[in-house]
């Protein structure tokens, strides 16, 4: 049975991502390229991603929340049937590289964005 397998990622809305990003490396020494990559101990290609978004982005729509969670997933199109079947709306899909997509809307109109990867975790 396919299942969510844990955090993702945190993807919040600021008005200046460039001073947010700078702030995360000079105040808590933490940055990277789409965000905070936090690895996961014992696996080499697990990460979870704090990311900033910019305030004007509109990839948090139809939600009108000033945040998304982004769920990691072991099998994509197994929990899309099964959401399916529940009557949750699949809002899209998007396959890259690094892994594959799906965004739902949760009961209070939390985008959900569920990621299974591909690939290894950013550098």
């Amino acid at each position: 049975m396919a299942r969510v397998t844990g955090l993702g990622g945190l993807f919040y809305k600021v008005e200046d991502t460039e001073r947010t990003a700078q702030w995360y490396r000079e105040t808590l020494g933490i940055g990277g390229e789409w965000g905070i990559v936090f690895p996961f101990q014992g696996q080499p290609d697990g990460y979870s991603l704090l990311s900033a978004f910019k305030a004007s982005s509109d990839y948090f729509a139809p939600s009108d929340k000033g945040f998304m969670i982004n769920l990691r997933v072991d099998d994509l199109d197994g929990l899309i049937a099964d959401l399916e079947a529940k009557g949750v709306e699949i809002l899209g899909r998007q396959d890259e590289e690094y892994g594959r997509f799906a965004w739902i809307l949760d009961c209070d109109g939390v985008k959900i964005e569920l990621w299974q990867q591909l690939g290894p975790a950013p550098e």
